[in-house]
C-alpha cells in the first residue's frame, strides 16, 4: 500500500464563534522545539483585529446580562471539556520541549485554575461589592460591573498562561480579544475549538494568532477596547502600548508579579467597575 500524502493543516482564527482564515490570506509555520514543522497558523491582520473587537462588542450585552450563576455553569462546562481533551493538550505541549509528565501536569494545573475561576462567578458581588454605611434614610450599595471589551496579550506559556489571563476576564462578564502565544499557538487554537463547542456564546472570546508586534499596538489604540492586559507583551514594547492605551483612557493591567503564581482576586477585580447606588429606605 503506498504511503499517504501528508496533509498540512492551517489553523484558523476564532472570531465571533466562527473559524475564519485571516482576511490577508497570510499564515506562518509553527514548529516544535527541534525546528520540525507541525502546522500552519493564520497570521492575523489589523482587519482581523477590528473584526474581533466588533464581535466582542456585539457579544458584551448578552454575556454581561447573564446571571453570575449561569456564567459560572458555562465556565465549569468548559473545564469539563478541557479535561476531556487532556491527552490532546498534553501532546501539543510536548512539542514545546516539555516531557510527558511536565506537559500532563501543566494541563492538570490549567484545568484546576479554570475551575477555580469558574467558582468565583457568583461570589464576586459579595466580595467586591458592599453595603456602605451612610448618614440619612438611605441605602447605599456598591456593586461591581464588567468593564467591557478587554484585549489580552497572552504569555508564551501556551495553555496555563492563556487560561490564567483569559478566565478572570470573562468570568466577571467582560468579553475578550486574545492575542495568543506567537511561537506556540496550537494549544490556544485547540482551546478555541473547546470554546466553540461549549455553551459559551460566540464573540465572548475571540482568538487571534500572529505577530504581537503587529497586532498589539492596534488593539491598544482601538477606541472601542475598554481595557488591555499586557501580561504577554515584550518588556521593550510595554511603554508604547501604555501610551497608545491612554488615547481612550483604557484600564491597563501591567502585572508586577509572575502570572504563573497561584491565582488570586487581583486579576478578578482588574477589569471591574464599581457602581454606587442610593435608594431611599422604605421605598
Amino acid at each position: 500500500m503506498p504511503d499517504r500524502l501528508s496533509v498540512r493543516k492551517t489553523y484558523k482564527l476564532y472570531i465571533g464563534g466562527a473559524f475564519p482564515r485571516s482576511e490577508s490570506g497570510r499564515s506562518y509555520p509553527v514548529t516544535d522545539s527541534k525546528g520540525r514543522f507541525l502546522a500552519n497558523a493564520s497570521h492575523a491582520s489589523r482587519k482581523d483585529a477590528r473584526d474581533a473587537v466588533v464581535a466582542a462588542r456585539k457579544a458584551f450585552p448578552g454575556w454581561s446580562g447573564r446571571t453570575a450563576y449561569n456564567r459560572g455553569q458555562i465556565l465549569y462546562r468548559i473545564a469539563e471539556m478541557l479535561e476531556g481533551r487532556r491527552d490532546q493538550f498534553t501532546d501539543e505541549l510536548r512539542h514545546t520541549g516539555a516531557s510527558k509528565a511536565q506537559a500532563a501536569a501543566e494541563v492538570d494545573t490549567a484545568v484546576d485554575r479554570w475551575v477555580w475561576y469558574a467558582g468565583w462567578a457568583d461570589k464576586l458581588d459579595a466580595v467586591a461589592g458592599a453595603a456602605n454605611p451612610v448618614s440619612g434614610p438611605y441605602f447605599n450599595f456598591s456593586t461591581p460591573e464588567p468593564t467591557g471589551v478587554v484585549a489580552v496579550i497572552a504569555p508564551d506559556s501556551p495553555l496555563l498562561g492563556l487560561v490564567s489571563v483569559l478566565a478572570p476576564v470573562i468570568v466577571s462578564g467582560n468579553t475578550a480579544v486574545v492575542l495568543a502565544s506567537e511561537p506556540a499557538p496550537l494549544p490556544a487554537i485547540t482551546l478555541a475549538e473547546v470554546l466553540a463547542t461549549s455553551d459559551l456564546p460566540g464573540g465572548v472570546v475571540n482568538l487571534l494568532t500572529g505577530h504581537r508586534t503587529e497586532i498589539a499596538p492596534w488593539l491598544a489604540a482601538h477606541m472601542d477596547v475598554n481595557a488591555i492586559d499586557l501580561t504577554g507583551a515584550l518588556p521593550e514594547h510595554v511603554q508604547e502600548l501604555e501610551d497608545k492605551a491612554a488615547g481612550n483612557l483604557k484600564r491597563v493591567l501591567r502585572p508586577a508579579g509572575d502570572w504563573s503564581e497561584e491565582p488570586g482576586t487581583a486579576r478578578l477585580t482588574a477589569f471591574l467597575e464599581t457602581k454606587t447606588v442610593w435608594h431611599p429606605v422604605g421605598v
